[in-house]
């Protein structure tokens, strides 16, 4: 008993006495203290354990989050303080019992139970305040009173035994008391505000809007101090994301006070606060939106940093105050403030809570800054769009604000203020961090510090300079590799020409060449790279030897271990800002430079005001009132008097109808310009009638369009005016017209403009869905054929995430939106220009003169077909910018003859024209539509493929229930690293590993001789310091090499694996067969060579750099504290446990995380470059608000995304700290403990220095994981497209065998001959016989799909021949070179291909033909004279894709290449579909005559072409229906042949 006694037995004096009264006995006054713990203890667990708190009068709410007791927070942190006043309490007890004989539990017993009591309180008032069951905090209450009034006589009675301030156990008193005391007031204040007790009505309250939303998933905001500072709300979403994938759904809709609205509106006021001063500046405007949480931010960023240097402080007094012994007491024992911090454990409890501290408020700093960072985001972009909305039309096409520009901006300006942003309390927080580390530094070490800290601060502008190097190479590397990926698109959209031809290793080499270049300035971007790394690595290890051997050579006395190890960790924590630095005045000069760019372009000009478009108000009441109750008559009437009287009375329509007459627009002398001062139209003064068809007609450029937008209010008036009227067919009111929106005008632009949505969303375009009218749209516009191919019908997405559309396609799909808005006024911008006659007729037919024209639409239409002038009742003839007569047709035949003969030539010229184009276009639309389909059924054939393979692979690696999925997802993709690090080369492998090893033991070698060398005392034991120093220096030397070596390693392994995987996935993609390009999306294609490659060249090595050197680090920091105490390691193994598992729940949740980021950033984009292409469109439609709208939403979904990222990996940081803090307690209790077991207080200060390194870098090796494991999958799919079959190009015959002039004759037979594209597909071709004798001219044709292309493919080897041959000249296709065959015969394709470069280059590029040659081809083609008109001739420049030549140039271009290539067989796949009558023929006797000697195969659609041929083969599903010669075939009246010619006559 004698251990144990509450008050101490010390026989002598009694403890237990009372004489001198009761409060005078300190014993009984600490147990008077423990009533009120006792008594709450006694109340609260009842009620927490029943938990009939829980249930009680819950408001309807779906979060049990909502905190709305007044002074939260105040509360939790007062709390929080109590809580580590108790503590010191507790060690002042416990320490201050050590010195004295016999136990004392009065000294610390009742401050154990405080702190039990005050960590009940908080649980016990969270369970309350979540369950809104206020009367329950009655009990705290009283707790409060009761601890106030013990605690007070405590301290009144040490000021009456003169126990002052500088006793320790007076101070914490004192404190106590003042906390107790500001608690009651917190709770008297709940009860003031909510009137819950006394009162007779309470208080009613309703949660915030956010909290009645089920939608609202991010509860950061709302939750309490203790879950907001370790995300525990996160914890489900994390470890659900294991279970199933984290979608979209799950992550909700933003709270309120983030979303981009709110912070737009903030930000425009700010913004618009200034325009009354000055001109505004966006950064005071930043400030006064976002400046306050900024503050905040930085005040939790300088709190952690001042806390980062408890760390070494701590060290220093533990290895100093290590093997102290006490004396002890027999007195009630009262220590100083000081002696407490002398304790070792004591100071090992404070560390560990300083960390914990630190890095909670470190944490908290970065979550208030992303959070703002975000917000400021989402105003910028919303900004942006509206400016971007209101932006002047004469700015997007005179070219000051170019589309690319609008992207940047979009994507990279708001990005870089975003980033800014994040680090910008570093930089006010930084200088302050280094200023006291230098401090303490010098204080430690004395002058030596000083060289050594100078030694970090020079070389601070040489990593700077790094950094901006790297920022230059990148933007070079960009270059280059834009320039390749336009080379890579090229070949893939050429493929089938490069493989006919067989070229596709010329273009190879010109991409592999490219490749070259990229390369090198990748070269030069890991140098720079590596250069900083190493610097990083270095620049401590150089501080640490300049110091030491400094103050060896200065001091001539070694610095104590305690001194040395305290010094050491300093120079850990003040790498990092000096390393920060760097990068956040990279980041400041690039803030600077977006912030100019946005200001200019806020500043840009913008469109006039919008008054017009609403008429003047005041004339348009008027305009109403005259004739009030009848405008409905008159204006439903009129229009229909007009028509009949149009023809037979033109006297009595005046020229120009006046006010009161029906004028749906009136131009008064107009002059508008596009921005510069030249008028482009000029002297304008139209009337476009109410409800009729007006025709605007003129030469191409006479302004025509402009005249449109002039009256849609898009140029810059220069002078008069438009008026719009406004008394339209209203039923009732003037009113109801506003409310129906009757001034947008439906537009249908001259370049068509849609949407990234499905077809339907394109043409209803946001109005109410009307089936009726719809269809009837649809029908006018005949967009059903086209419909129908497409795979999910009017439900299929377009646009650049879908499918492309041909140009006639999507011109009849704009009008088709025009038609179907239910607007006034319909604007037609030239709708037949991509149309052929058969569509043109339709749609005006339907379209305009039935569908417009019945609903009494007002119609303006520009046109160049003037045989529709006979539908107009009003005709606007115009010629350079001016109007040259307006009126109706007889009008215009009876005033200007002149002009009314020109139509006439014209018309009669176009009506010749139109019957040679009905050919033509027929088939050019049915060309458009086989395009699509083909492009479909390959693709949903890669679909299904795709699907297979997928299913086959899971079913391979395992049986599909949930265990094992989830296994799967939370598995580090092991087998694609070592893919990866072999492409990269064994060597390379081999010597980061090595380097790597050496450098992390050479790093734990210096600080062990540290450790070895502050050890050994002066005595005439110690060695003396000649003997360290040495040794020291070339370590230390060794160290510095070794950083450099390894980061060079990393960096050079990361290119040799990007150029090998590039290589081979090129070569392996340009031999892979034809079938493959059918069934691969060239998007996907494509992504592997931008997206992934990327990825590879510049993202995997540094990352993989970052997680080898935190692991080793890690690693090595844990094999040192077990070294120093092996008693750690009992520790370490629950932690191991603990640490796995949170980096396998991380892990999955932010690559689920990652990917919803990157899917939702890609719609926004979108959303923004369609904008702006489309602005007179929306802004015609008055559809800006709509769009306004989609893009907060898609702003938000994506801010939302990144917002769960990031607080992800600030849930990961807190726990990963946590357990580095936990980390430091356990390794400083353990050398506390076998301190005893002679350990040197050297090893000590080693171990703990090492045990504070791992806190910073447990997460990084978790987040490089994940980010490692992401960028994998790009070498994955990488790796899967390496895996494809190649082409055979050996062939079973030698190239020596093969005669040079082969094939002489061109005699070939095609015996019994099946082919398929795939194994796996039906055969297309069955059985086909067929003879050719040298030099026929043979015709093929056909129906679709009948086999007729697939037979000329065959030819060349291009499908799965599986059984028969076709033999040229007596050798067997199948078995030559592919290379030899390809080449030695030639083919035209239906569609023609040119490529960037000359015009010698595209003809010829293995450049073996002389210029006369290539002149002759040309002449064939009938190009000759307009090659030599060009600047340049043959080396003229062909533009991407042969942009700048029409589609027919491009046909006859085509056919040139093939004359160039003198071969005897020359195969045309309906070559001409896309060239005009005249040239066509021309081109048929050219090839008689110029192949007169050769055996040409052409494959028709249109049979008169093969009317002239030596044979026709006529096919029908793969098998040769008739065959003979065509007058042979005629006669046959029943035979397909026949059939044929008939319908094509």
């Amino acid at each position: 008993m004698a251990g144990l006694s509450f008050c101490g037995n010390n026989v002598t004096k009694n403890a237990y006495s009372v004489d001198t009264g009761m409060l005078n006995n300190g014993c009984f006054v600490d147990a008077l203290n423990l009533v009120p713990h006792v008594f709450l203890l006694f109340i609260t667990f009842p009620i927490l354990f029943i938990g009939w708190g829980s249930q009680s009068s819950k408001v309807q709410i779906h979060h049990n989050t909502w905190l709305h007791f007044p002074g939260h927070n105040l509360r939790w942190i007062l709390t929080f303080t109590l809580l580590f006043v108790h503590v010191c309490e507790i060690a002042e007890g416990i320490v201050s019992n050590k010195q004295m004989d016999t136990n004392h539990l009065h000294l610390f017993m009742p401050a154990f139970m405080g702190f039990i009591a005050a960590t009940t309180s908080v649980v016990y008032y969270h369970n309350i305040e979540t369950s809104n069951f206020p009367k329950l905090l009655l009990a705290l209450f009283i707790y409060w009173v009761l601890a106030f009034i013990t605690k007070s006589i405590k301290l009144w009675k040490f000021a009456e035994y003169g126990v002052g301030v500088l006793h320790l156990r007076f101070c914490i008193t004192a404190l106590l008391v003042v906390l107790y005391g500001l608690l009651m007031a917190v709770e008297i204040n709940v009860i003031r505000v909510r009137r819950y007790v006394f009162f007779a009505n309470p208080q009613k309250v309703k949660p915030p809007e956010d909290l009645q939303d089920l939608g609202v998933r991010f509860l950061q905001p709302f939750v309490n101090l203790l879950s907001k500072a370790t995300y525990w709300w996160m914890n489900p979403l994390i470890i659900g994301a294991h279970k199933r994938p984290i979608e979209l759904k799950k992550i909700g809709k933003l709270p309120i006070a983030m979303r981009a609205l709110t912070n737009y509106l903030k930000l425009k006021d700010a913004y618009e606060d200034q325009r009354v001063k000055k001109a505004p500046s966006i950064w005071r405007s930043m400030y006064r939106a976002f400046g306050r949480p900024i503050l905040l931010s930085s005040t939790f960023r300088y709190l952690a940093d001042l806390l980062g240097f408890a760390g070494p402080l701590c060290i220093y007094g533990i290895v100093e105050h290590l093997n102290k012994k006490g004396t002890s007491l027999s007195e009630v024992y009262f220590m100083s403030s000081n002696e407490l911090l002398q304790n070792t454990s004591v100071l090992a409890v404070l560390l560990f809570l300083a960390l914990v501290l630190q890095r909670t408020f470190l944490q908290a700093s970065y979550y208030v800054t992303i959070e703002t960072g975000i917000n400021l985001r989402g105003a910028l972009l919303a900004m942006i769009y509206n400016k971007i909305l209101r932006l002047s039309t004469s700015n997007m096409s005179m070219g000051e604000m170019t589309l690319g520009q609008i992207n940047n901006l979009v994507a990279i300006e708001t990005n870089q203020l975003m980033w800014f942003l994040f680090l910008c309390p570093n930089l006010w927080a930084m200088p302050v961090q280094i200023v006291m580390g230098v401090i303490l530094l010098y204080y430690l070490l004395g002058t030596s510090a000083l060289i050594g800290a100078s030694v970090i601060v020079l070389l601070a502008p040489v990593q700077y300079l790094i950094a901006t190097k790297l920022a230059d190479t990148q933007k070079s590397t960009l270059d280059q590799s834009t320039e390749r990926l336009k080379k890579t698109t090229e070949i893939l959209k050429g493929i089938k020409l490069l493989k006919l031809y067989a070229w596709e290793n010329i273009f190879c080499d010109s991409v592999e060449d490219t490749r070259g270049k990229e390369l090198t300035s990748l070269r030069t971007f890991a140098l720079y790279t590596s250069m900083s790394i190493f610097m990083n690595a270095a620049i401590p290890i150089a501080a640490v030897l300049v110091t030491f051997v400094s103050h060896a050579l200065i001091n001539k006395s070694k610095p104590s271990s305690s001194e040395a190890f305290a010094a050491l960790a300093l120079f850990h924590i003040l790498v990092t800002p000096l390393f920060l630095l760097s990068t956040v005045v990279r980041f400041a000069v690039k803030a600077m430079v977006s912030v100019q760019k946005l200001g200019e372009f806020l500043q840009s000009d913008e469109i006039g005001d919008d008054s017009w478009r609403n008429g003047d108000m005041s004339v348009s009441l008027e305009a109403c009132k005259k004739h009030p109750g009848t405008t409905k008559a008159i204006n439903r009437k009129q229009p229909l008097l007009y028509q009949m009287d149009n023809y037979e009375q033109p006297a009595r329509r005046p020229l120009r109808p006046n006010e009161t007459e029906d004028v749906a627009v009136k131009v008064n002398g107009g002059f508008f310009t596009w921005g510069s001062n030249l008028s482009t139209l000029s002297d304008i003064n139209i009337c476009i009638p109410t409800g009729q068809l007006t025709m605007i007609v003129g030469q191409v450029g006479c302004g025509k369009s402009s005249l449109l937008l002039a009256m849609l209010g898009e140029m810059q008036t220069l002078s008069g005016k438009v008026y719009w009227s406004n008394c339209f067919e209203t039923d009732g009111s003037f009113e109801e017209t506003r409310s129906k929106n009757r001034y947008s005008v439906g537009y249908a632009t001259q370049k068509s403009w849609l949407l990234n949505a499905t077809v339907e969303d394109n043409i209803t375009f946001g109005s109410p869905f009307n089936k009726q009218r719809y269809k009837t749209v649809i029908d006018a516009c005949s967009l059903q054929p086209d419909v129908d191919l497409l795979p999910f019908g009017d439900q299929t997405e377009i646009g650049e995430r879908g499918i492309n559309l041909s140009g006639g396609q999507r011109q009849r799909i704009c009008v088709a939106r025009a038609l179907y808005q239910n607007t006034n006024i319909v604007f037609l911008d030239d709708p037949f220009s991509a149309l052929d006659i058969h569509l043109s007729d339709h749609l005006m037919q339907e379209g305009i003169l039935k569908f417009l024209q019945d609903d009494k639409r007002t119609v303006v239409l520009v046109t160049h077909k003037l045989q529709y002038l006979i539908h107009a009742d009003w005709i606007i003839a115009m010629k350079d910018g001016s109007v040259l007569r307006e009126g109706t047709l007889k009008d215009i035949q009876t005033h200007d003859v002149e002009l009314y003969e020109h139509w006439k030539t014209l018309m009669n010229r176009q009506d010749q024209e139109l019957e040679k184009d009905t050919e033509i276009d027929n088939c050019q639309t049915a060309l458009e539509r086989k395009t699509l389909r083909r492009a479909f059924y390959s693709r949903e054939a890669k679909n299904q493929v795709d699907d297979d393979e997928e299913e086959e692979e899971e079913e391979e690696e395992e049986d599909d229930n949930m265990s094992t999925t989830t296994s799967r997802r939370s598995k580090i993709p092991w087998r694609v690293c070592w893919q990866y690090l072999s492409s990269g080369g064994f060597l390379m492998v081999f010597l980061m590993v090595f380097s790597k090893l050496l450098k992390h033991s050479v790093m734990v070698a210096i600080d062990y001789w540290l450790a070895e060398w502050t050890a050994n005392g002066d005595g005439p034991a110690g060695l003396p310091d000649s003997y360290y120093v040495p040794v020291f220096i070339i370590l230390c030397g060794a160290g510095i090499a070794l950083c450099l070596i390894t980061s060079l390693t990393v960096e050079f392994l990361g290119l040799s694996a990007a150029t090998n995987l590039h290589h081979n996935l090129l070569n392996k993609i340009i031999h892979a067969p034809i079938r493959f390009f059918d069934v691969t999306p060239l998007g996907q294609i494509l992504n592997r060579f931008s997206a992934d490659t990327n990825i590879i060249d510049q993202h995997i090595p540094p990352t993989l750099e970052s997680l080898t050197r935190s692991t080793l680090l890690c690693l090595s920091a844990i094999g040192v504290i077990a070294f120093v105490t092996p008693s750690f390691l009992i520790a370490l193994i629950p932690l191991a446990v603990s640490f796995y598992f949170i980096q396998k729940y991380f892990r999955v949740a932010s690559k689920d995380l990652q990917d919803l980021d990157d899917s939702t950033q890609l719609p926004l984009l979108c959303h923004f470059s369609e904008t702006a292409e489309g602005l007179t469109t929306i802004r015609a439609f008055r559809h800006e608000s709509r769009f306004k709208q989609k893009m907060l939403e898609l702003t938000d979904t994506n801010n939302t995304a990144y917002l769960f990222l990031s607080a992800a990996n600030r849930w990961l940081e807190v726990r990963t700290d946590y357990l580095g803090a936990v980390i430091v307690l356990t390794a400083a209790v353990a050398s506390i403990w076998s301190s005893g077991k002679n350990l040197p207080s050297s090893m000590v200060g080693l171990g703990l220095t090492y045990a504070l390194t791992v806190t910073n870098y447990l997460n990084w090796v978790v987040r490089n994981l994940a980010d490692l494991e992401v960028q994998m999958a790009a070498v994955k799919k990488v790796n899967s497209f390496l895996s494809t079959e190649s082409e055979n190009y050996e062939g079973s015959m030698d190239t020596t065998q093969v005669p040079e002039d082969w094939p002489q004759h061109g005699e070939i037979k095609i015996q019994d001959l099946c082919v398929r594209y795939d194994p796996l597909l039906k055969p297309v071709l069955k059985h086909v016989n067929a003879y050719i004798n040298p030099g026929q001219k043979v015709g093929i044709c056909g129906r679709t799909g009948s086999g007729k292309s697939s037979l000329s493919l065959a030819f060349f080897n291009m499908v799965d021949v599986f059984e028969g041959r076709i033999i040229i000249d007596g050798i067997d296709i199948c078995k030559l070179p592919l290379q030899t065959l390809r080449s030695r015969l030639s083919i035209i394709l239906q569609d023609p291909v040119l490529f960037s470069g000359s015009i010698r280059f595209n003809l010829d590029p293995e450049r073996t033909c002389t210029d006369d040659r290539l002149w002759e081809a040309l002449e064939i083609a009938q190009l000759k004279n307009m090659v030599k008109a060009l600047s340049g001739g043959l080396d003229a420049v062909v533009t991407e894709g042969g942009e700048n030549f029409s589609v027919g140039q491009r046909q006859l271009f085509c056919l040139a290449r093939a004359f160039v290539r003198k071969s005897s067989i020359l195969i045309m796949d309906e070559a001409t579909a896309s060239i005009d009558m005249a040239t066509e023929n021309v081109l048929q006797k050219v090839v008689m005559t110029a192949f007169a000697d050769r055996t040409v195969v052409t494959i028709a659609h249109r049979v008169h072409t093969i009317l002239e041929a030596d044979l026709v083969i006529v096919m029908k599903r793969g098998n040769i229906l008739e065959i003979d010669k065509p007058e042979t075939l005629l006669e046959n009246e029943d035979g397909m042949f026949a059939s044929f010619v008939r319908a094509d006559m």
